[in-house]
This record gives C-alpha cells, sequence and structure tokens, in this order.
C-alpha cells in the first residue's frame, strides 16, 4: 500500500461564509484556519493546498473576551526612526474591524509561501453583504 499524496490541481475547493457576530475571535479565527488549510478533509496533505475559501462576515461584531479590548496591543515597526506604532483592538475597530479576523487567521497558518497562498483564500468583511454570493458559499457552523 502507497502514502496517498494529494495533488493541488485535484483538489475540489467549497466556499465557507462564517458569521462572526457575537462570537470570541479565537474561535472565529480557528475555524477559518481550519478550513482554509484542509485540515477537515479526508487528502489533507501538509505540503499542499488542500484547503476551501472561507468568507468571515460581520468581523466588526466579533467579541474578545477578559480585556483584551484595552489591553492588547499590534505593534509594528516601519524601518524609520520612530516608526513604532501600537494599536488596541479598541482603536482598530474603529478604522479597519476586518483586521481583528484577518490577524488572528494568519498567526494560526503557517509563516510559509504555502501560508501566503493559503491567506490568500481568506476573504473578511466588516458588514452583513458580501460580493461572492455568485460562489453559493455555505454556512460554517463553530
Amino acid at each position: 500500500m502507497k502514502t496517498f499524496s494529494a495533488k493541488a490541481e485535484q483538489v475540489e475547493r467549497k466556499w465557507w461564509v462564517i458569521d462572526a457576530k457575537g462570537q470570541v475571535l479565537g474561535k472565529v479565527a480557528e475555524r477559518a484556519a481550519r478550513a482554509l488549510r484542509g485540515k477537515d478533509k479526508a487528502i489533507f496533505t501538509p505540503h499542499v493546498d488542500t484547503g476551501d475559501f472561507v468568507v468571515v462576515i460581520n468581523a466588526d461584531k466579533v467579541v474578545l473576551t477578559g480585556k483584551k479590548e484595552t489591553d492588547k496591543e499590534y505593534r509594528s515597526f516601519s524601518g524609520y526612526v520612530g516608526g513604532h506604532h501600537t494599536r488596541t483592538p479598541k482603536m482598530l475597530r474603529q478604522t479597519h474591524p476586518e483586521l481583528l479576523v484577518e490577524k488572528a487567521v494568519k498567526g494560526m497558518i503557517p509563516h510559509t509561501r504555502l501560508g501566503r497562498a493559503v491567506y490568500r483564500k481568506l476573504k473578511v468583511y466588516k458588514g452583513e453583504s458580501h460580493p461572492h454570493e455568485a460562489q453559493a458559499p455555505q454556512a460554517l457552523a463553530l
């Protein structure tokens, strides 16, 4: 018996939609990361992108537990003197609420070329509507 190895061009990709309204950020991100990576499929192969497309709606209504809304910090550095920037989830929620979900999912997928390909299949929207109705996404339960 030989070990099965999936081929990227043979993978059948589905579209899933996750409603993040009132859900905890970590649970939404974990479920999205599993679907993006294809971990729930029987043909999962670690070095091949076997995952599906994931659309997350209502990203602005995601919930953070404890004091994370004010105490958690997202740090970035531009490379220039004085280029350190620190933002809290409360600040991000006012300007770009999609980044909360995007950053959480990005930390849960591999930080390699494969991870970048997987990350491109994530679509996050702050409202109820999204432009992917033509793909007929199915609801993904948490």
